[in-house]
């Protein structure tokens, strides 16, 4: 530890993640030396029109690129992972993280190109990293993926304790727990702050272990006559294990639809994590030959994404797999927040077909990766920490978790609710937000990155509720005659054939607002398409109430 280190504050600053679900993404900053913790995405909300996927904003780290020595990685969901393609582009640092989160991480990039560009160094947990003044200790967590892990970040002015995502499962598929001995021993010698897992922070008692799940499937696989279709995350490789091994007991072969599906059981066959035999899986073309009762598909699609394989199963449009009476669709993941209308749709098509569906709401198909309450309190007691940081939730996530850690005795003085660009500075055992940094969302549109703001965003959604009027005009540049026109099209506001006269007017309101325009104005393409914008929107409130995109196109001629 050199001189400056040594008197240098502790600064943690969220960049996503604190008052939202997703993009999670946090640094440490310590003297000359920056530590990034994840470095996730946000799949768009819904007036997020056209956007593929939301990132976030490093301005703060990009300006500060010579400081960053690595980004540390606590498991490999795309809320924690997402990014990296994106921000690796701009920040050339090595990435740790254990086996199969790399295995994905890599996966990702070969995707942009930059497998073999980027350093990964896989660490096994209770293996320690030294990053410049921060060592790193990796420790072992159960959640919904396997290979998850908190960091235990030794720093110039003590530990802190970062879960990432997090349960407590006492009885985890693969035998690994979550390694509270070792947390405890750091709760013995003194934490300075915990960084805590706070999604299910609403949800009273334990969460269930993941085992519950596979004990619903062997109750629902020997009731089905059909095909039987799961629905899962792709990451899951613990859901994948458990449907595989029900299947097998139940004397079905599997084949593995989705792109992401495929990819992600091949990278946890190749890594040990997901034992399954070679002559259990079957190819897409053996599907016809099989009878319906010796075939389980796990599936990507739960979500109801359009596109998906799955949605084009419920709505009988894809090509090689088609539902019929006596099938049965298990949905063995949690309805993300905002899906909820688009999934009663795809269970309504899957009725449709003639399948049984099974779903969180009416089995246990699914379990929570998140500690909740009990769990919650019992990591507080365990890390003892001195200071208290929310992380992972919206805003009432983030004040339900400070109300529960005052519960368990720790102060309201000690417990900080930070947000995105808050700058939290840890200095001789005091904490507080000193300041705010630039933080925020970037828009990526296809290959365009940052390119769409609220503005694009603001008319996007403006041409879906209201439409588009193009109006067509040729005027002469020197004498400002009309020329051509005015000709009037539009899409998604009025169907033309139908409203031929209703356009007419509109066209002659347009020629009226032109003849009040002298010979100079209708020289000036700016002074007329502000004039027919002036006139088609009194004219379209006044007669229909509607406020479409009016689009003035000049020909000067």
């Amino acid at each position: 530890m050199t001189e400056s280190t040594a008197t240098a504050a502790l600064n943690i600053i969220p960049l996503g993640g604190l008052g939202e679900i997703g993009m999670n993404i946090m640094a440490y900053e310590c003297g000359d030396d920056i530590v990034i913790v994840d470095c996730g995405l946000m799949f768009p909300e819904p007036d997020m029109l056209g956007i593929d996927y939301v990132i976030p904003d490093i301005t703060w780290l990009r300006e500060r690129s010579d400081k960053v020595r690595a980004i540390c990685l606590t498991h490999g969901h795309e809320d924690h992972i997402g990014a990296l393609p994106f921000v690796l582009q701009e920040l050339n640092v090595p990435v740790y993280g254990s086996a199969l989160t790399l295995g994905f991480v890599n996966e990702k990039l070969r995707e942009y190109k930059l497998d073999g560009a980027v350093e990964l160094v896989t660490v096994r947990p209770r293996e320690t990293v030294e990053l410049g003044c921060f060592r790193v200790e990796f420790l072992r967590v159960a959640h919904s993926i396997v290979d998850g892990c908190a960091l235990a970040i030794t720093t110039p002015e003590g530990v802190v304790i970062h879960t990432g995502d997090f349960k407590i499962d006492h009885t985890p598929v693969d035998g690994q727990l979550t390694d509270l001995a070792r947390l405890s021993r750091y709760g013995e010698e003194g934490v300075l702050a915990l960084l805590s897992d706070s999604t299910n922070v609403e949800r009273e008692g334990f969460t269930l272990s993941e085992k519950y799940v596979g004990e619903a499937l062997a109750e629902i696989f020997p009731k089905c006559r059909g095909r039987v279709i799961v629905a899962a995350f792709s990451s899951s490789i613990h859901r994948v294990q458990q449907v595989a091994d029900v299947a097998i007991r139940n004397g079905r072969r599997i084949l593995l639809n989705g792109r992401s599906m495929v990819a992600n059981v091949r990278i946890a066959r190749e890594l040990g994590y997901l034992t399954i035999p070679d002559e259990a899986l079957m190819d897409l073309r053996e599907l016809e030959h099989l009878p319906p009762e010796q075939v389980c598909i796990i599936s990507t699609g739960s979500q109801g994404e359009p596109m998906s394989s799955l949605i084009r199963i419920a709505m009988d449009d894809h090509k090689q797999i088609k539902l019929a009476k006596g099938d049965t669709v298990i949905l063995s993941s949690r309805v993300i927040p905002g899906n909820e209308r688009t999934i009663s749709e795809l269970i309504n098509h899957l009725y449709r077909r003639g399948a049984e569906v099974y779903h969180e709401r009416v089995s246990e198909v699914h379990v929570s990766g998140h500690a909740s309450q009990e769990e919650l309190k019992l990591m507080l007691n365990t890390v003892q920490p001195r200071f208290f940081i929310p992380i992972h939730g919206e805003y009432r996530h983030l004040i339900k978790h400070i109300q529960l850690a005052q519960r368990v005795g720790i102060p309201e003085e000690r417990c900080l609710l930070a947000t995105n660009g808050d700058v939290v500075s840890f200095y001789a055992e005091t904490a507080a937000i000193v300041e705010k940094v630039e933080s925020g969302r970037v828009f990526v549109d296809g290959k365009g990155i940052g390119d769409v703001g609220a503005i694009v965003l603001k008319d996007r959604k403006h041409l879906s509720e209201d439409g588009m009027v193009v109006v067509i005009i040729g005027i002469n540049q020197t004498s400002g005659a009309i020329i051509h026109g005015p000709d009037i099209v539009s899409r998604g506001f009025v169907f033309e054939d139908e409203s031929r006269d209703y356009l007419e007017e509109a066209r002659a309101v347009v020629t009226a607002s032109l003849d009040e325009l002298n010979e100079e104005m209708r020289c000036d393409c700016e002074e007329v398409k502000q004039a027919v914008r002036q006139a088609l929107r009194r004219f379209f409130k006044k007669t229909i109430e509607r406020r479409p995109v009016i689009l003035p196109v000049i020909m000067e001629m």
